[in-house]
């Protein structure tokens, strides 16, 4: 076998340099002088690395240069300063005696083992004078020869050409497990890439088949993707074909599909419908009785559930004549309407409305969720069974569109669709805590898309929103600890819940994260070092771009998200812009 050290001598040797170490300079962060050679190239945000001896081992060390800063002590001088400004430059100061410094943070090292380099720490400074060189994907792919194949790239190094190698191990033990569940967080603003990203990083964790990945989708967008209605502009990346070639099984669920199981869901979906305000009574108090006496909950059951109706006949016409009946009885009637006005009002609407109207038009929209008779129908309960099952040799993905396109027909709005998803997170949960008793470790991702709209910092004055809300931060807090991650997609980072965001453990950032107390919110996250915060407001609007092809998708990473960034240093990268370069870079290209 090849003396891999030696390999990685003659690489970094035959390497471009572009500086040396400079003083002051420290553990964590170092000093460079720039040579001339090197001075008139684009190094901020290069990725660079040089070697060093260290408790008598050779080691290497890597980071990204956060900034370079030009100083000419000659014109700092008031007389020349005042030259300068009446000439415009000063021969021979002007240029000659100028001087490129920049700055280094370390965020990885390694030490030579054999012929096998293992993480280090930078323990000491290097001598001033030792050389920087440019990395290259040659000196990457032998350092991290031994992780060869857990290696995954999203992306190039932030303004470079060599790719910035990531690991997205799978949460269990064993071969290329992390041993733990993570939870995920990607920012940005629209049209900032995260949505691509999360696709991508989908794909990642897709290639262990012992695990599972479960997204809720609000908005359709995995749905479409994973369907493979790929779009004519953007990043038409078609999961179905990869998702195929990775011989994961694929499980599209829709609101059309989606069974609802639980009497309390009815009962909160008559609330919210049009059903009780065509009968004049309003949301309130009246409305809230009306619905518990006709519906009732599981844990105190109403008189449709007393008459021995079930949820799955609900949507049958012989149970919305029970329901008429229930209200037009006079005893019921004074339940919810005390007042003899009131009751006479709504009496006079009952006994002059349609009921095939009310029927067609009213109940069938809402009782249909709850049929079990329809085509490739499928209960919350049957879902999650399956995407917790951690016995099959190949776990599923599986994806719940929970859109608006997909529930024409149906009585749908914001509302009913958080308390769908309320039912989806309570489910995953109670299903989590039951698998955690059986000493069962899930081994599962969720991806939830829209995160600030259903998690927002500020409680919600709607209730069923609100539920949603605490629903989901008890799931962050649990379920981490069953072998259940989270990746949470959002368009905001300072109206993101700050439990939420205290429980990642990955973020991404993207674009548009640099003003006002969003930019705040990313100090506060990175610790709020200087020239990374710089190197990230130096990020451009992709779509300031001339073209679709030259638009550029940049991230900042934090977290034990790549086997460079163990030093908690943030990493800087460029997503790939073209699927057909993702996919050629992780082997992934024979799946199209």
């Amino acid at each position: 076998m090849p003396d891999e050290r030696t390999n990685i001598e003659q690489l970094i040797t035959s390497s471009e340099r572009i500086g040396t170490i400079g003083s002051p300079s420290s553990t964590s962060e170092l000093s460079l002088d720039i040579l001339g050679t090197a001075a008139a190239k684009k190094l901020v945000g290069e990725l660079a690395l040089f070697g060093f001896p260290q408790d008598g081992k050779n080691h290497y060390a890597l980071g990204q240069i956060t900034e370079v800063k030009l100083k000419n002590i000659w014109l700092e001088d008031p007389t020349m300063r005042s030259l300068a400004r009446q000439r415009g430059l000063v021969n021979p100061v002007s240029g000659q005696q100028d001087t490129h410094l920049g700055e280094m943070t370390v965020s990885a090292v390694f030490s030579s083992e054999g012929t096998e380099f293992e993480p280090s720490i930078l323990g000491t400074v290097p001598a001033t004078g030792t050389f920087i060189h440019l990395a290259s994907d040659q000196i990457l792919d032998g350092l991290l020869q031994r992780y060869r194949d857990e290696i995954f790239y999203l992306g190039h190094v932030y303004g470079s050409t060599p790719r910035l190698p990531m690991w997205f191990k799978h949460f269990g033990s064993g071969l290329h497990g992390a041993g733990e569940a993570y939870h995920i967080g990607i920012f940005g603003k629209t049209g900032s890439g995260k949505s691509v990203l999360a696709k991508m990083i989908l794909l990642a964790y897709a290639r262990y088949p012992e695990m599972a990945i479960f997204v809720i989708d609000p908005q359709g967008e995995f749905s479409k993707d994973v369907r493979g209605e790929l779009r004519v502009e953007g990043f038409p990346l078609n999961l179905s074909n990869v998702l195929s070639q990775l011989n994961k099984e694929v499980i599209i669920t829709s609101v059309r599909n989606l069974i609802l199981d639980r009497w309390d869901l009815f009962n909160e979906i008559l609330y919210e419908s049009a059903f009780f305000e065509r009968l004049s009574i309003p949301k309130g108090e009246n409305r809230r009785i009306a619905c518990d006496i006709l519906a009732g909950t599981s844990d105190n059951p109403g008189k449709l559930q007393k008459a021995r109706i079930t949820l799955e006949s609900l949507h049958q016409r012989e149970s919305f004549n029970k329901a008429w009946e229930i209200l037009g009885d006079e005893n019921v009637q004074k339940q919810f309407y005390r007042s003899e006005q009131s009751r006479e009002r709504f009496k006079s609407v009952y006994l002059e409305s349609d009921q095939n109207e009310f029927f067609n038009n009213f109940w069938k929209p809402i009782t249909e969720l709850f049929r079990r008779d329809r085509r490739d129908a499928i209960s919350v309960d049957r879902l999650i069974q399956q995407t917790f099952d951690i016995g099959r040799p190949r776990r599923p993905v599986v994806v719940i569109d929970l859109s608006r396109e997909m529930a024409t027909g149906l009585f749908w709005n914001d509302t009913i669709q958080a308390l769908v998803i309320k039912r989806l997170l309570d489910g995953l949960t109670y299903s989590a805590e039951g698998a955690y008793r059986e000493n069962r470790f899930l081994n599962t991702l969720v991806i939830l898309d829209e995160a600030h709209r259903l998690a927002p910092r500020e409680k919600i004055e709607n209730e069923k929103q609100e539920r949603v809300r605490l629903s989901l931060l008890d799931s962050v807090r649990t379920t981490r600890k069953y072998g259940l991650g989270w990746m949470f997609i959002s368009q905001t980072l300072s109206s993101l819940h700050r439990e939420i965001i205290g429980q990642l453990r990955i973020f991404f950032f993207g674009f548009g994260l640099s003003l006002g107390s969003e930019f705040f919110s990313l100090k506060e996250l990175v610790g709020g070092d200087p020239n990374a915060l710089k190197l990230y407001q130096s990020f451009r609007d992709p779509h300031s771009s001339f073209d679709v092809e030259s638009r550029q998708y940049a991230f900042m990473t934090v977290g034990p998200v790549s086997p460079l960034s163990f030093a908690g240093t943030p990493l800087f990268f460029t997503a790939f812009n073209s699927p057909e370069e993702f996919l050629r870079m992780n082997n992934l290209l024979r799946a199209t």
